[in-house]
């Protein structure tokens, strides 16, 4: 249960009403805020009239109508916040990818065109569409300080992302439950990469994950580029392989050292075979990373050796408790 100093932190620190309300509930925080709890507490009067203006301002914000040239998207409820964007559900089977902030807009012209690229590239290469989402609709040319927004397919039912499951099992992922998840991700970064398309941004939160049937996307292509180019913005909050930190381009050398930091920080101590095949994965020197392509098969050697033949391992989330 919250506390009255847990909700004025909530509050204080809160980005935007999307944020705060994606990953709370306003009558929890609404009720911890209460004058009858916080009797002469000006903080929590000011948080609690904070909270309040936010919700009005969410609850606006949800039933918000963007239009393209073609469709018009009533948004519902956040469904998602990233680094850029918010995601909204809407009343049609879509959602919403809109941008925070205009002076982002690039980030999310990004994003199109790698969608974009990819989809052209799954027409000759069919077995990789289910990798990566779909994009339906955009809004295309926005005025001067209106927010880009992206149409997508609803990747919703049974999805959660990779950084739920790792918060499901803090003492890190069993290399037999990680495996399946990884050799999957190493073909939807082998495909971008011989579509030309560097993610370059690959975290716990942009991989959607379907426990059940084993499926994995790939989201979150907003910092996406050209294999080659320089980035277009850096994410702050995201440790990056070394090139970057120099300033040089990015290559597909930079996803597989992500991806690997990935797999680092998501599997338990004591797989020390699979840990050792991520640190040489994410050696310094772009140029001795071996290619996602490559690893595909050395990474099915290794699980061979580790685990034999493969077999269907159900991947059963606990509950976290939050």
């Amino acid at each position: 249960m919250l506390t009255g100093d847990d909700a004025v932190t909530v509050v204080e620190s809160s980005i935007d009403a999307a944020t705060l309300f994606t990953h709370h509930r306003y009558r929890d925080l609404a009720a911890a805020l209460h004058p009858d709890r916080n009797p002469g507490d000006p903080r929590a009067h000011r948080a609690a009239a904070t909270l309040n203006r936010l919700h009005s301002d969410w609850k606006r914000a949800r039933r918000q109508t963007v239009t393209t040239a073609t469709s018009a998207y009533t948004l519902t409820a956040p469904h998602a916040v990233g680094s850029v964007s918010t995601t909204y559900r809407t009343t049609g089977p879509h959602l919403v990818k809109l941008v925070r902030d205009p002076a982002l807009n690039p980030l999310i012209h990004a994003e199109w065109a790698a969608l974009r690229t990819l989809d052209g590239f799954t027409e000759r290469h069919r077995w990789l569409r289910p990798y990566y989402p779909r994009l339906l609709d955009t809004s295309g040319p926005v005025a001067r300080g209106d927010r880009a927004f992206s149409v997508l397919d609803p990747l919703v039912d049974g999805f959660v992302t990779l950084a739920d499951i790792a918060k499901a099992f803090p003492a890190g992922l069993e290399g037999r439950d990680y495996a399946w998840m990884h050799r999957r991700l190493l073909r939807a970064v082998a495909g971008a990469h011989r579509a030309g398309v560097v993610h370059g941004h690959l975290t716990a939160d942009n991989v959607l994950v379907h426990p059940g049937r084993h499926g994995i996307v790939l989201i979150g292509w907003s910092f996406a580029v050209e294999d080659g180019a320089l980035p277009l913005a850096a994410d702050n909050s995201l440790r990056y392989p070394p090139e970057v930190h120099k300033g040089l381009s990015m290559t597909a050398a930079t996803d597989v050292h992500m991806l690997h930091e990935l797999m680092l920080s998501l599997l338990a101590p004591a797989e020390t075979r699979q840990r050792a095949f991520a640190t040489w994965c994410t050696q310094e020197d772009p140029a001795q990373r071996p290619e996602a392509v490559d690893l595909l098969d050395e990474y099915d050697d290794l699980l061979g050796e580790l685990y034999g033949p493969r077999t269907f391992r159900p991947l059963t989330i606990p509950e976290t408790g939050a």
